[in-house]
């Protein structure tokens, strides 16, 4: 039997949460991060749970059994890197969770950031966690990138709250 490991569904336009829900009913383990924001309507404001990464459903599943999941209407494809089905690490998940139930403000970008320095926040919802420091728009980013993805988490952390650590060490 094929281990389970966390896959990425692809979905339409906006139905995240409609398909995430659909394969709960059917027993599966998912995940979807959700983000609550403040809307402004010309009426009223108005808070609204939106997808932290557009499209994206986290499943967890043998691979051998994706294409029963395709079968929920709105389920689009699995992702794919260079022939393969992209997956999520664990504690890259785990990472993803901390973030979203901290509530802090958090922006995903999906493209090459240059390595910044790495860091490790000492303060507030996020200490003791690792990742990079980068500078975009005059503003200091907490990123955390999530390989399987190709996508980046970044939260706006003042440097005050961060310490500099040693170089990493590629192994």
């Amino acid at each position: 039997m094929s281990e389970l490991k966390w896959y990425v569904m692809y979905t339409t336009s906006r139905s995240e949460k409609k398909v995430a829900k659909r394969l709960k009913e059917k027993g599966w383990e998912v995940y979807l991060p959700l983000v609550t924001e403040l809307r402004q309507w010309s009426d009223r404001k108005k808070k609204v749970e939106r997808p932290l990464f557009n499209g994206y459903v986290f499943v967890k599943t043998q691979r051998n059994q994706l294409w029963e999941c395709l079968q929920e209407p709105g389920a689009v494809k699995f992702v794919h890197f260079s022939g393969q089905h992209a997956t999520v690490r664990d504690e890259d998940l785990d990472t993803i969770k901390r973030i979203v139930e901290t509530g802090v403000a958090v922006e995903t970008d999906g493209s090459e950031i240059e390595p910044g320095e790495f860091v490790k926040v000492i303060g507030g919802p996020l200490q003791n966690m690792q990742g990079e420091v980068i500078e975009k728009g005059n503003k200091d980013y907490f990123m955390i990138r999530i390989p399987g993805i190709y996508q980046n988490m970044l939260i706006n952390l003042p440097r005050k709250f961060l310490e500099v650590l040693p170089k990493k060490v590629e192994s």
